[in-house]
């Protein structure tokens, strides 16, 4: 395989490899590091990617293993919470700084997540996947799939609920 055959296949979801890096590992340049490290990783196995029914979800697999791998090292010690994908011009400072705190709360929710839930809410609401693609990168049956989503989403939601009311029923 040759290298424009290689970007062809590999360029369409690089970004994805990048969000579920920085979900997971949270830093921008940790996230980055992930990324570079993968698409090297894909690079190397170049001549058997053909080989693969779905490249994306071997690639998503991947990103999913070096990061779970790279929490787990000692140089995990130095990760931060730095998440600020969201920004609008045509909004008032005060509803920024409304929406800015929520997905700061969303953020801080996902990660006391367990891993299995947090990885389905990233995968199937942020990037978009079939529940059979998310089946297929964390060796789950669909329904499985499903069933961690609808627990996610539940403690997602009633964790901003009783943010939102400031502990008032």
């Amino acid at each position: 395989m040759n290298q424009a055959d290689f970007l062809n296949i590999i360029v369409p979801f690089k970004d994805k490899v990048f969000r579920l890096a920085k979900r997971l590992l949270v830093s921008n340049q940790e996230a980055e590091d992930a990324t570079q490290e993968v698409l090297l990783k894909l690079w190397s196995k170049k001549e058997q990617i053909g080989e693969y029914n779905n490249v994306e979800a071997f690639t998503m697999t991947m990103t999913k293993n070096f990061c779970l791998d790279r929490l787990k090292s000692k140089q995990a010690n130095n990760l931060k919470l730095v998440h600020s994908n969201y920004q609008d011009e045509n909004t008032s400072l005060q509803k920024q700084v409304e929406a800015e705190d929520s997905i700061s709360w969303v953020s801080k929710i996902m990660e006391t997540l367990p891993e299995q839930q947090k990885m389905v809410l990233q995968l199937r609401d942020i990037e978009q996947y079939e529940y059979k693609e998310i089946g297929e990168m964390l060796n789950m049956n669909p329904t499985a799939v499903r069933v961690a989503l609808s627990r996610a989403r539940k403690t997602v939601r009633e964790e901003l609920i009783k943010k939102h009311n400031y502990g008032v029923s």
